[in-house]
């Protein structure tokens, strides 16, 4: 079978490697910096700072589709050349239109991290962590015009590792993209091979998060220290949690949890309480009677990092509440 691939990163790497490894034939790429950089900057960065996927390209000797946007007469007028039999998706920010999802003669095919129909959307490494799920996995299925709706062709379970040195944001994309090189080769083996019957999704499992938002990144000390480092580690390498104090917001760098050996008698003693600081750490009771020792902090803001140890000194005290 003829592929054209569309992707970005680690995912559109595993792709591209899993196909080769099916012994298919790569007709076309498409990286994902030709719709997020202007093509003149874009020019003399692949000449003087050439990001990974293009290294990637080229060590392959892959033909590269020239377009601004996956719905663009650009990109359809070059897949209609290559004539391809699939469009495997794998990490891209662009809603694809119909035309563009019926151009191959077999279909467009997504690969979602994560086990659909639940966490349709964005960013399904973070949230599967800070919610403790268990497993997660890659789904490969049909593209349709709705967002991760489509019939479902295969799927791959990962266990998750939970718990206080648990899998990070990263950690698990690392995971589920060498998932989706398996994947893929299985699939398109068994494809060669027998009939793939797709199964609809079944909208009642179905669950859909949006783009991590401001408020996704604040720390709620009502929350258990297991909750807490599910935050933390999810968020990481991308993305830092913050503690919201009084009107400022400070920057989470490491977060280490303690039993709580000390009782404190008085109205304020709830989750949220500094109860001990100094210009480089704060000590921060949570929900469950734990206490978080945070360091590495620093105001939000471009000189942030200038004026965090005077805000420390001078404006956070012990018997603080954090929310």
């Amino acid at each position: 079978m003829k592929i054209v691939i569309v992707g970005y990163d680690k995912m559109f790497s595993n792709l591209i490697l899993g196909t080769l490894d099916s012994k298919n034939k790569i007709v076309g790429v498409f990286r994902h910096e030709r719709v997020a950089i202007h093509p003149w900057l874009l020019f003399f960065k692949d000449i003087f700072a050439p990001g990974k996927d293009l290294s990637f390209i080229k060590s392959f000797k892959l033909k590269e589709i020239k377009a601004r946007s996956v719905n663009s007469k650009e990109f359809r007028k070059a897949v209609l050349k290559l004539n391809p039999d699939i469009i495997l998706v794998g990490s891209w920010s662009e809603k694809f239109k119909k035309p563009v999802i019926n151009l191959p003669k077999i279909g467009t095919i997504n690969c979602h991290p994560s086990l659909l129909p639940a966490y349709r959307g964005p960013n399904p490494y973070m949230r599967v962590i800070m919610n403790e799920e268990k497993e997660t996995g890659i789904t490969f299925h049909l593209m349709d015009e709705n967002l991760d709706t489509g019939p479902i062709l295969l799927q791959k379970k990962i266990d998750i590792v939970q718990g206080f040195n648990g899998d990070t944001g990263e950690t698990l994309k690392n995971k589920c993209c060498v998932l989706a090189r398996e994947g893929i080769k299985e699939l398109l083996c068994s494809m060669e091979d027998e009939i793939i019957v797709p199964v609809n999704q079944n909208a009642k499992d179905a669950s859909y998060y949006p783009q991590i938002s401001e408020k996704d990144i604040l720390i709620d000390f009502t929350k258990t220290s297991a909750q807490i480092n599910a935050l933390v580690r999810a968020l990481t390498p991308w993305q830092p949690a913050y503690i919201p104090h009084k009107n400022a917001f400070l920057q989470v760098g490491k977060i280490k949890f303690f039993e709580n050996k000390t009782k404190f008698h008085t109205d304020r003693y709830k989750p949220g309480l500094v109860l001990k600081k100094n210009n480089k750490a704060l000590w921060i009771l949570t929900g469950d009677d734990k206490i978080a020792k945070i360091q590495g902090l620093k105001l939000f803001g471009r000189l942030g990092h200038i004026f965090t140890p005077l805000y420390l000194q001078f404006f956070v005290k012990s018997g603080d509440i954090c929310r």
